[in-house]
């Protein structure tokens, strides 16, 4: 059973389990917003109330799944910050997982098929891009390209759907997640976030002192 949580857009927080004798995966719990500019505020109610919607406790948890961006660096980070925080906390894994794979998974799984072109917004007139062509033999989407920045008014055209998403589900992070898990493929992602591009401020060198 997974705690999920998500801020490469909006806010997204779920729990999810996958049962151990049919294999099917289950949403317990999920929770929202596609507010882009919250995160830090909304972020601990959203993690409080998908447990308990659930029934369940922080010592029941398997892991902690994250989404790792691509995201702008302000929302992004607190969810990721979040999601190795709880892990620690309660002493579990966290797995990390793109975010762009969470929402092709989930259109795969509600039928989609063919080529696949996942947008998101990366703010500065840009967005982020990857694609993708249907899942494998064991459920997982096969990414083609990306994640990577194109300007808004010059996109790469795709041969098949374009999807644009406000949101990633946190339950896709989590029960792709889950998928990996019991196919042996984790890690789906690295540990470094997929900011795509550098904070807007860094810390400054400092000056020079003279003795």
């Amino acid at each position: 059973m997974l705690l999920a949580i998500d801020t490469s857009t909006g806010t997204s927080v779920a729990v999810v389990d996958r049962d151990r004798g049919s294999g099917d995966l289950r949403c317990l719990a999920e929770t929202g917003t596609d507010d882009t500019m919250r995160h830090a505020e909304v972020i601990g109610d959203f993690i409080r109330d998908a447990l308990a919607d659930a029934g369940v406790r922080p010592s029941g948890l398997s892991g902690v799944a994250g989404g790792m961006g691509p995201g702008p660096f302000t929302g992004l980070r607190v969810g990721i910050a979040a999601a190795r925080t709880f892990a620690l906390g309660i002493r579990r894994p966290f797995v990390p997982v793109v975010s762009h794979d969470a929402i092709a998974w989930a259109w795969y799984r509600d039928g989609g098929s063919g080529p696949l072109q996942v947008v998101t917004d990366a703010r500065r007139r840009e967005f982020a891009v990857s694609g993708y062509d249907g899942l494998d033999d064991e459920l997982l989407p096969r990414r083609t390209g990306g994640p990577q920045l194109a300007p808004r008014d010059d996109v790469p055209a795709t041969t098949g759907a374009r999807l644009d998403a406000t949101i990633v589900p946190a339950r896709a992070i989590g029960m792709l997640a889950e998928l990996a898990f019991s196919a042996g493929r984790l890690p789906l992602a690295g540990q470094a976030p997929l900011y795509l591009r550098a904070p807007d401020v860094t810390p400054s060198a400092g000056k020079r002192v003279l003795q």
